[in-house]
Formats: structure tokens, C-alpha cells, sequence
């Protein structure tokens, strides 16, 4: 256990359990550091603040077993049908004989579990073994193995345990977890940093463009930047996070444009979490659609000011009044509406009113975001996107939110760390060193990031690789517990069912880690009742050898979304029969997998009925038994169609028409009105009033709902 979480788990900060430790004679430990373990004991017992000057070990003696004594009596006391025993937890602090005497206090009572105060959750890792959930809990790992054994689950100290088992065994020790990511840990030094105000600076504003697809949101950006970007885009829409910085009157935005459809909800998501202003855009001639009530909702969830950009003013058929209107039945009333929120109508073709755009977004960060950021401070912030380049290795596009980064610094973002080798700025060019709110392409990755980590600035390279590996173990850890075998009966008939699902194996792999969400969350969404998604493998950069081999094997489909095979992949597709799918946009993609998702539906049968004959009379024929003599009232009689036989409304027979005759001559067809003789193969029980229903099945495409 290192030193912040045991500060976490005893609501406290590390310097006092730094102090505590120094006091105990442990000197040159960090925060970072792990807590020796003799002295966890003794520093949960004192609440972590040790007295200086005394004695480790006897004092550690003396506390140690009171406290397992009282932590087994209150979990006797839960266990005895809810009731509390008064005094039990204080029996074994009772005063000795002659003290008895004096006027005792009274002593406390249990509080009901309902009545006791509710403490903060304790965060556990995803993933997280028995022997890290009892060191978490104060319990032994013997423990949890006991408990699970009890539950119904056989585990070891070692094993991964699932987020199920991890609450329900807390909730049984009397403790409210917290299941985190296996990325994400406790940041000591948001607790203890004290920010100096005499060392802020303003700085630049983050402004994310949000919208529905084609209203013109990169097309806005191309025209304050004057640059072409809507041109290199595939399909018309933006598939990738852009971020820019532009210049007016003398100050600096930072402006980050997310894509506007619909699958990429996680890319705007991710926009507006790292943003200080949410510029909405809604195109005049076509109003407010969902994704932008979508981007809207993303903007209110990250509690930041909106201004909405009111596009394509230019046109003949645009309604600038309209799109108000339906923005304030989102709760966005305009301020010369008498509200709160600014409007500017604007035309990216034209450039009208782009200035104003600038100024009323400078005016809003003044008065209502007013960012600041010390620059003198180890640099953090976010990974916007990530994309693996194939002369340059592993590239992450991260904006820096606080502090400076350089060249040089040691850097962890999730489980991937980097010496910064270099960065560049979205024109190129290279840069020594970064501010607060600068966007930046870094070079250097030990792989490519996750997009939208948080990355900070460690010590050295070596902390770096060592917190990079640690948050890659609790990744694997997590994983693991996630596609563990399921144990019970419904369980193991849930997975034979699924066994039994036709699936559609697929590889995917895109340019940068942004569509590779977007892809693989796109996939998710569609029904998979009837035929199964399985993605085999997934990842960032081109298509190789090893991919097409996977495919081969495997019997998969590989998709590539703005990536090329190699010669080699190429040759080695054709010759193993891979089925090579390129995209260069997204939604091309996703309907062809749905038609091919629809192609291995089983097809649907429909019943069509020909028609029917009552029987009139019964006549037995030699070699073929007894023949119905019937008049058809309805429709058309086939020979050899699928028949029933109804009597009284019941169906007693079904099979085949084995004969059909007008006369003495056999007929391949009779019509409605006419008589014929019906003969039903191996059935003989026909009797007068019955009647014969011929039909046929059609076998009908089905669709994906």
C-alpha cells in the first residue's frame, strides 16, 4: 500500500502520514512510497498521526489486539440478525476493579447501521486480487477467501476479483467501495498542492466547437483560421479531434472542433470535459437536430458557458429566429430574450460576423470562466487523440491545461509513458516547450495512449515507466476478471446460448484512437440478439501481415477506417481468401456491416395459403385408398402443395396433397369453384364436413431492427 492511499482510507493528507513515519523512524519516503508493513498496523490504530518520540513496537503491542478484538466483536454484532449488543465494543476497554467506583460515563452504544454516519467510499482498483482488497478493507486475505467460499465462489489470494464480488464482500465486512478504473489512481498531490495565487496567469480559454454533422463547424474554423481543412475531410464530416490556436487582438483561443456524428458521442464527450467554453453550432436553414441536443447536453454535464454560433445565415431559406426558438425549449434563452445565454449570427462562406464571434467568446471567458493556470508547475492536462505513424512511431495530440511541458520531461499518460522526444505544434512546426492551453502533438510514447487519459508530468523516466507498468498490470488484472468463466448453472446456459448465436468475426483497426472508439462503440449499438459482433482484435496504424494471418485464422473480416494494407498484408489477403474492407468514412462502414449482419439472419418463414376445398364425399379407389371428393371454395388446390386437415375447427392432419384428379384425369391444379378428388398422402381418416387447407411456406430476408 503506498503512502496517498493510506492517507485517503484514513481521511488525512500524506504529509501527515510522512510526519507519522518519520516519527517511527522511517525517513526519506515520498508520497509515492509504500508504507513498510509493521507500521500499517499501528498508524491505523493512532489514525495516522503518531506522537513523536515513541516507542514503535510497544506501542504497535499494545493497540494491535484491542482493535482485532473490537473488529470481531462488531462483526459478531452484525451477523446476529441485525440486533446491537450495547457495550460489547467497549467491554474490552471496561476500567479495572478499582476504578469501578467512580461515577462511570455512560458508554457508548453501536449506532444501527441505518443511524451510523456514512463514510467515504474506499477506491479500489478494477481487478483487484483478495490479498488488495483485505489490505484495503484492514482484514486478512484469509478473510475474503472465507467469505467468497461462504458466497458460493472458490477464489484465491491472487485471483482477480470481479466488481460484484468486490462490493458484495466490502458491503459484508461493513465498508462502501468505490470500483475505479485500473488507470486511475489517487492523485496525492491534487490533496496537498497549494495553489499560489501570486503565480497564476491567464491564460488562454479552450473553446470546443460542438454540433450536429454538417452544420459547418469545421468549416467556421477554416474560415477564422483561413485554412482548408473542410477539404481534407472524407464524406464531409470530421472524423478526427482538431485543435488550434488562433489570434485576435493581441490574445490567443484555443479552439477544438469535434465531430458531429452520431458516432462519435465519446469524442464530444471528450471535448467538452477539457473545455472552458462550448460553442454550439446549429445551421439556420436546418435547426436543432439531435446530435446538437446531444453536444448540448455534453456541454451542460461539463458545467461550462454556452455560445451558440448561428450558421449559414447566407442562405435564402436560413431562419435565424427559428433556431432560437427551438433553443429555448432546451433552456437556452438568448440574451436579448431577457437570458443568459449569447447568440451570434454568423456566416463561415461570407466571413460575416466572425469577429464578433471572437470577441463575445473573449467576452465570456473574462467574465465567466476567467482561466488561469500557474506555468511554473509540472505540466498536466489531456490526450485529445492518438495515432500511431508509421515513420514517427506512437503520436498523441495532448492540450496542456496547467504547467509547461518540454522536451525532455517524463511523462505517464494511462498505462503509456514518454520521454517527450519532440513536439509539434497543428501547423508542424516544432516546439521546446508548451504553456497552458497550447495544444501539441508529442513524439515518444512507449505505445499509443488511450485517447481522452489524463497525462502528467513525473520525476523521471524511471517513475514513469514504473507507474506506466503498474496501471498496465491492474488493466490486465481488470480484464482478467472481466472474461473469468462464469461459475453457475444460468450462467454456463447463457454462455452455451451464445455459443449457438451465429457471429460475425471482425478486425478492426483505424488511423488514430478517436475513430477506433467511435468504430468499436458504433459496433455495440447494434443488435446483436439474433448474430453476434466478435471483434478478434482491434488497434491503431496500418494493416500488417499479422492482422490478415489473425483474419485467416480466425475467419474474420478486416476493416480498415483511413488506413492502407501493406504489399505483404495485400499478397497475403488474396492468397488466403481475407476479406480486406477499406472506409474512409465512417457511416460507410457501419452500413455495410449491418448488411452483412443481415445476410447471416435466418431467414424468416411466412406461411401463404393457397386455398381451400370442403369435403363432399368420400371414395375408396384401389392402390390409393380414400379419395375426397371436394369442392374448392377458395383460392387454388396444388398437387403436392402442404396441406392440413380441419375438422371442427382442430387441425388433425398435416403433410402433403399426394393426388389430385378432375375426374378420371390427374390435374396438376384445381380452381375455385370447381370439384376434384383429393387424395392426402398416408392419411386415411377423412370424413364428410371436413376441410382441406392447402398452403405454402415462404422463406422472407429478415433485417436488423
Amino acid at each position: 500500500m503506498r503512502i496517498h492511499e493510506l492517507a485517503k482510507e484514513l481521511g488525512i493528507t500524506s504529509k501527515d502520514v510522512l510526519e507519522s513515519l518519520q516519527s517511527m523512524g522511517y525517513e526519506g519516503r515520498t508520497a509515492s512510497s509504500t508504507v513498510p508493513e509493521e507500521a500499517v498496523p499501528r498508524l491505523r490504530a493512532s489514525g495516522g498521526k503518531v506522537k513523536p518520540g515513541s516507542k514503535p513496537r510497544a506501542a504497535t503491542a499494545e493497540q494491535l489486539p484491542t482493535r482485532a478484538v473490537e473488529a470481531r466483536k462488531e462483526q459478531k454484532r452484525r451477523t446476529e440478525d441485525g440486533k446491537v449488543k450495547a457495550g460489547v465494543a467497549t467491554a474490552v476497554l471496561e476500567p479495572p476493579p478499582a476504578a469501578a467506583e467512580a461515577p462511570a460515563r455512560p458508554e457508548p452504544q453501536a449506532p444501527s447501521p441505518a443511524a451510523a454516519p456514512t463514510a467515504p467510499a474506499i477506491r479500489v482498483p478494477r481487478g483487484s486480487t483478495a490479498q488488495d482488497l483485505a489490505a484495503r478493507l484492514a482484514v486478512s486475505p484469509a478473510d475474503i477467501v472465507k467469505k467468497l467460499f461462504q458466497l458460493g465462489e472458490m477464489v484465491s489470494i491472487t485471483q482477480s476479483l470481479s466488481d460484484d464480488a468486490i462490493e458484495l464482500v466490502a458491503t459484508e465486512f461493513g465498508h462502501h467501495v468505490e470500483v475505479v478504473a485500473p488507470t486511475e489512481e489517487i492523485e496525492e498531490e491534487e490533496e496537498e498542492e497549494v495553489v499560489d495565487e501570486s503565480r497564476l496567469q491567464i491564460r488562454p480559454p479552450v473553446v470546443t466547437v460542438m454540433g450536429h454533422v454538417d452544420h459547418g463547424k469545421t468549416l467556421l474554423l477554416d474560415a477564422i483560421r483561413r485554412t482548408d481543412v473542410v477539404g481534407q475531410e472524407f464524406g464531409g464530416i470530421t472524423q478526427h479531434i482538431g485543435a488550434y490556436q488562433v489570434h485576435h487582438d493581441g490574445r490567443v483561443i484555443t479552439f477544438i472542433d469535434t465531430p458531429g456524428h452520431e458516432a462519435f458521442t465519446a469524442m464530444r464527450a471528450r471535448g467538452a470535459q477539457a473545455t472552458d467554453i462550448a460553442v454550439l453550432v446549429v445551421a439556420a436553414d436546418d435547426g436543432v437536430m439531435p446530435q446538437t441536443v446531444e453536444a448540448l447536453n455534453h456541454a451542460k454535464a461539463a458545467k461550462v458557458p454556452v455560445v451558440v454560433a448561428v450558421n449559414k445565415i447566407d442562405k435564402p431559406e436560413a431562419d435565424p429566429q427559428r433556431v432560437r426558438q427551438q433553443l429555448v425549449e432546451q433552456g437556452l434563452v438568448p440574451v436579448e430574450w431577457g437570458g443568459e445565454f449569447e447568440f451570434v449570427d454568423v456566416s463561415a462562406k461570407t466571413r460575416q460576423n466572425l469577429d464578433k464571434l471572437l470577441e463575445t467568446i473573449l467576452l465570456v471567458a473574462d467574465v465567466e470562466s476567467q482561466p488561469k493556470a500557474d506555468p511554473s508547475a509540472h505540466a498536466r492536462g489531456v490526450a485529445l487523440e492518438a495515432h500511431l505513424d508509421k515513420g514517427r512511431g506512437p503520436i498523441a495530440t495532448v492540450l496542456v491545461q496547467r504547467g509547461t511541458l518540454r522536451v525532455g520531461d517524463a511523462v505517464v499518460c494511462g498505462t503509456a509513458w514518454a520521454r517527450v522526444r519532440a513536439m509539434q505544434d497543428e501547423n508542424g512546426q516544432p516546439l521546446d516547450e508548451a504553456g497552458p492551453s497550447k495544444p501539441v502533438q508529442v513524439l515518444g510514447w512507449s505505445h499509443v495512449p488511450e485517447a481522452g487519459d489524463d497525462f502528467r508530468v513525473v520525476g523521471d523516466e524511471r517513475e514513469a515507466r514504473h507507474i506506466a507498468q503498474e496501471r498496465e498490470g491492474r488493466a490486465r488484472a481488470a480484464e482478467f476478471a472481466a472474461s473469468r468463466p462464469m461459475a453457475s448453472l444460468a450462467d454456463l446456459l447463457t454462455q452455451a446460448r451464445a455459443q449457438e448465436i451465429p457471429a460475425l468475426n471482425v478486425i478492426v483497426k483505424a488511423d488514430v484512437q478517436g475513430s477506433l472508439e467511435a468504430i468499436l462503440d458504433a459496433l455495440e449499438k447494434i443488435p446483436q440478439n439474433e448474430v453476434r459482433i466478435q471483434v478478434v482484435h482491434r488497434g491503431v496504424g496500418g494493416i500488417t501481415e499479422n492482422d490478415v494471418s489473425l483474419a485467416a485464422a480466425s475467419g474474420a473480416v478486416v476493416i480498415g477506417f483511413n488506413v492502407r494494407p501493406d504489399p505483404g498484408a495485400r499478397d497475403l489477403a488474396e492468397r488466403e481468401g481475407v476479406d480486406l474492407r477499406l472506409y474512409r468514412v465512417i457511416y460507410q462502414a457501419l452500413d455495410d456491416i449491418r448488411q452483412a449482419l443481415t445476410g447471416m439472419l435466418s431467414p424468416e418463414e411466412q406461411e401463404v395459403e393457397l386455398g381451400r376445398a370442403e369435403v363432399r364425399a368420400l371414395f375408396r379407389v384401389p392402390k390409393l385408398g380414400v379419395v375426397a371428393g371436394c369442392m374448392v371454395t377458395q383460392g387454388t388446390i396444388t398437387r403436392g402443395a402442404l396441406s392440413r386437415l380441419v375438422r371442427d375447427g382442430a387441425i388433425i392432419y398435416t403433410g402433403r396433397i399426394g393426388s389430385l384428379r378432375r375426374f378420371k384425369d390427374d390435374a396438376r391444379e384445381v380452381s375455385e369453384g370447381f370439384e376434384c378428388g383429393i387424395g392426402l398422402e398416408n392419411y386415411q381418416d377423412v370424413h364428410e364436413g371436413d376441410v382441406i387447407e392447402a398452403y405454402e411456406v415462404r422463406e422472407i430476408a429478415r433485417t436488423l431492427a
